[in-house]
């Protein structure tokens, strides 16, 4: 397991379009994807023990961001040859385990990942209603293990974009498991 930081946020930045199968058999693009008020887009997987930690929170913050007109879909791109833990019919598994209230979508090719820049599981994207990057940063100060009463970063970013457009400056970058890159042929 390979422990990385993501860059933190490049303020701006425009969402890039996609088009991913959802687990719940559905297709999934941008403009599907997008609240009224803002997108969290989060690249996440099944075998990454930072994601087991918080996929509760990661729950809990979704649904409550609904409530505020921000959606958001997760997407996992790792390369399930390498951890069958990551399979199509394991993200089924877990998605419907953890009732997961938003899209849960795979990203095959892995082109949306480097389209992204995403580079971690999980790495996590808050977008505004005009779909320009607010935030890339941590959930909360918990790393691999929950720490008690933890501030909200992300959660409290995404609700200051709702409000105003805008992200926080001041940002910490999440912490994750390397995304598993396909060889390349």
């Amino acid at each position: 397991m390979v422990s990385l930081q993501p860059p933190l946020c490049d303020f701006g930045w425009k969402a890039r379009d996609f088009d991913l199968a959802g687990v719940d058999g559905k297709r999934y693009n941008l403009a599907q994807a997008r609240g009224h008020n803002g997108l969290l887009v989060m690249f996440i997987c099944n075998h990454c023990p930072y994601v087991k930690s918080i996929r509760e929170r990661i729950v809990r913050d979704t649904r409550e961001l609904q409530n505020h007109g921000i959606n958001s879909i997760a997407i996992m791109s790792n390369d399930p040859a390498e951890y069958e833990e990551d399979s199509f019919d394991n993200m089924k598994q877990v998605a419907n385990q953890f009732g997961y209230p938003f899209p849960y979508v795979w990203d095959e090719t892995q082109q949306v990942a480097k389209g992204y820049g995403a580079v971690c599981t999980p790495d996590f994207f808050g977008f505004n209603a005009n779909l320009e990057l607010q935030y890339r940063g941590r959930l909360d100060a918990s790393r691999k293990d929950a720490v008690a009463d933890a501030p909200r970063d992300l959660f409290d970013a995404m609700l200051q974009i709702a409000r105003t457009g805008q992200g926080p400056r001041e940002q910490i970058a999440s912490m994750g498991c390397s995304i598993k890159w396909k060889d390349a042929a």
